[in-house]
């Protein structure tokens, strides 16, 4: 199955790069062929880029809503910190110890658990 495959898609380009018929029953100026693979390049993109992209937004909406007080979180510009208050879209995080710093809750890159903090210091990176 796997090997028909590409000779099919071989195949329906070839077809959709022929000239058109001079004569016959088809009327219509674009065939189906012709449309096939641009069909194909669509799909193949859905699949390979446009859904997991999606599912991938849709995680980092989850955990940026799910964020809570007393979690370790990553921001963007690489600093670690613990959150201390949570406003509808400001939080604010003690980077060290009496140093807080307000910052927009889309700016948190990933909240770090602890089974990622212990491989992080055991990595030695």
């Amino acid at each position: 199955m796997k090997k028909l495959y590409p000779l099919t898609i071989a195949i329906l380009f070839i077809s959709a790069c022929a000239p058109p018929g001079t004569g016959g029953g088809e009327s219509s100026g674009m065939s189906f062929a012709a449309i096939m693979p641009f069909v194909l390049i669509f799909v193949l993109f859905y699949f390979l880029i446009i859904r997991p992209q999606t599912k991938q937004n849709k995680e980092r909406n989850e955990m940026l809503k799910n964020v809570k007080r007393g979690d370790k979180v990553l921001t963007t510009g690489g600093m670690y910190g613990r959150v201390i208050n949570v406003n509808e879209d400001e939080i604010t995080l003690e980077i060290a110890k009496g140093i807080n710093v307000q910052m927009v809750r889309s700016g948190i890159s990933s909240v770090v658990t602890p089974e990622k903090e212990n491989t992080k210091s055991k990595g030695g990176k």
